[in-house]
Parts: structure tokens; sequence; C-alpha cells
């Protein structure tokens, strides 16, 4: 059997070295055809040197690290392109942290490939757009996300017309329980200190503000062509039940698991097939307690911001995800309080009325456009 070729994007990260862990457990499978990183070069160099890739890349540097003999060096956000045009794998992982992945799932699905989509971003910010490019070029999108792989799994040989709702299970981060009125004084060392997953910057911060689970449901929507009103966030503090499908008969599947990344980043990268894989096991007895709690609208504002994404449509999805990315660096750098997340993301929603995109220069126009406005948002915030 051939080896499956992939390209691991973003592989200095969590869910990059995660990926490339399970790759190596099992090299009779799979060759590693390409790694990518923003930066991180001493990471990278040490990744090369482990894994023998055809091709590296630092998309935010361009003096090449140490690389092993026959690593070709590629840099910039167009040498990321060209390198994956150079290696042809047959699968990407796309573990880019916002919309910096965006090119890279579009070149994966106009190439009709398989898309490990890691990167929840590309399809916030494009997905309509996207996902007609999948269907155009026959390509597949496998979500890597543990909420979005689960209810993947739960559709599996299911009719689309069989499916109620879904429900998008959320921890509900590190101030599920904290007063509301002590928001404003909220510490980004506070806002990074998740409860059950260890995870970056950004998408810690975006969990505490549940900007990440907005997020999630717009990509959901996107995923399994679902209307908005059959996407629900539930409030699961202990991570074990991913999320959840109710069918039209009133059944209901759940993938149920310890927090481990591993597990769905496994699933996408073997499927259809399931490869075995030592992790610790679901354990009923030890979990016979777990809770199920409401999105409570006021302590988790950011969720309310997704189905105004899916209401209006257009390129607002873009300007959501450029202005959070801008707020929620500026909350990291102390310039912001907490709740200026949410409120400036919702500002830039406000702004104008959605535009339609046709092309990747429409998303990267509204993006920039959203955080210019962000900035100054911020900007005054800080003043």
């Amino acid at each position: 059997m051939a080896k499956r070729r992939i390209a691991v994007l973003g592989c200095t990260g969590s869910v990059g070295t995660q990926a490339l862990d399970i790759l190596a457990l099992h090299a009779d499978r799979f060759e590693v055809g390409l790694l990518a990183a923003h930066r991180s070069a001493a990471p990278l160099a040490a990744l090369a040197e482990q894994h023998r890739p055809a091709a590296a890349c630092l998309t935010g540097a361009e003096t090449p690290p140490v690389l092993p003999p026959g690593t070709q060096w590629f840099h910039g956000d167009d040498g990321l392109i060209a390198a994956l045009e150079r290696t042809a794998p047959d699968t990407v992982l796309n573990a880019i942290t916002g919309a910096a992945g965006l090119a890279a799932s579009e070149w994966t699905l106009r190439t009709g490939r398989t898309l490990a989509l890691a990167n929840k971003e590309s399809l916030v910010v494009a997905g309509d757009y996207l996902m007609a490019l999948a269907r155009q070029h026959g390509a597949a999108v496998l979500p890597v996300d543990s909420e979005h792989c689960a209810v993947f799994q739960c559709l599996r040989g299911e009719s689309p017309a069989a499916v109620r709702r879904v429900l998008l299970t959320a921890s509900g981060g590190p101030f599920r329980t904290r007063a509301l009125d002590t928001f404003d004084a909220v510490t980004p060392a506070e806002a990074l200190r998740h409860p059950t997953w260890n995870m970056g910057p950004r998408i810690t911060v975006g969990s505490a503000t549940m900007m990440n689970k907005a997020f999630e449901v717009i990509e959901a929507h996107w995923l399994f062509d679902l209307p908005a009103t059959a996407i629900d966030v539930v409030i699961h503090p202990q991570s074990i039940v991913h999320s959840l499908v109710e069918f039209v008969d009133g059944s209901m599947l759940a993938q149920c698991g310890v927090p481990d990344m591993r597990v769905p980043i496994l699933y996408c990268l073997g499927y259809p097939d399931r490869l075995e894989f030592a992790f610790e096991p679901f354990d009923p007895v030890r979990w016979r307690s777990l809770e199920f709690l409401p999105c409570e609208a006021e302590r988790y504002p950011a969720v309310a911001l997704a189905y105004d994404v899916l209401r209006t449509g257009g390129d607002s999805g873009a300007r959501l995800n450029a202005a959070d990315e801008v707020a929620t660096a500026a909350f990291l750098a102390g310039e912001i309080p907490f709740p200026a997340i949410a409120a400036t993301c919702r500002a830039a929603l406000a702004d104008r009325p959605p535009r339609p995109i046709r092309s990747l220069a429409d998303v990267l126009d509204a993006d920039a456009e959203a955080r210019r406005f962000a900035a100054r948002m911020t900007a005054a915030a800080a003043r």
C-alpha cells in the first residue's frame, strides 16, 4: 500500500506536534511531505530533522534554519503555496491559527485534495466559498476540532434529512462560575487557564470568551449544511461528551472520550479507517456524573454573534474573525478589558452591511477593513 503524503501546516503548535507524533507511530501508512510554521525556526528545524520532509516553510521569516539534506526551503505566504505545489500532498492538515490559514485551505480544496481542518477560521471567514470549491473539485473536508469530529462520526451513514439538531458542547472556560460584575478585572493570565484543554493563547482566550464556540457554530453550519436553528450550544464542564446529534425519531447519538486532541487528529488522518492508538479510555464509572448546563447569553455574549453572522451572511464572518484577532491581541497586551473583546466584535459587525464573497480577494478586503476598525476601537479604549 502506498503511503499517504501529509502536509502539516502549523507544525510547531499543539495540534501540529501531536499530529506528527501520530504520523511517526504510523510511519508504515504516512509520509510527512511538508512542514510549515510561522516564525518558530528552531522547532521547525528539529521537526524537519526528525521527520525528513521534502520541504519546509516559514511564512513569517526569510532566513532558513538548518535543514536536513533533501529538505527544500520555502518562505512567506506565497512560499507556502509553492511548497504545497512542490510536494503535492494527499492530505493537508491545516493547523494554522487565524485567517492566515485561509489560502492553504483554498489551495487544498481547489486541487481536489483532502483537507484535515483544524483551522476553523477558514470556514468562519469564507465557508460558502470554500465548501463550493470542495463540491466543485471533489475534495473532502475532515473536521479535526473535537466537537465537529464528534458530529462527523455521529452522522456517518446517516441521512441529512434525519437530523433534527446538533448540540455543540463547551466546557464553559475558566469563568463559568465567576461573578459577572468582576469581568472587567479579568487578567490575561486568568483567561489563559483553561480547565480541560491545553491550547494556544488565541484559542484559549477564545474559549474564555466563548468566541471559539461562536466560530464552531458557524463552522458546523457549513460543514454539515445545517440551518442556524438546528445548532445549539450546551455547557458541559467535564469535556467528556464532545458533541451530540438528535435525530427526527428522538434518538440521540453522542461521541465521548477524555479530552485528548490526538483522538480526532488520528480519526481524520486515518479516515475512512480507524487506526490503533494507545490512549486513556473513557471510564463511565469514573465519569458517572456528567453535567449539561444552558449557555448563558449574558455570560457568553460572543455566542450570539455567530447567529448574527449566519443570519446576515456575506463577508460578516471574515469581519468577526478579524475583529476578534485584533481585540484578543489587545486584551493579551493589557490594553483593553476582557468584555471589550466581544464588544469590539459586535461593533465591527454593525459597522456596515455585509458584502458578498466572490473570491479570496473579497475575504482579504473584509479582513483588512475589520482589522483597521477594531484597531481604532481598541486604541481608543486603551487611551
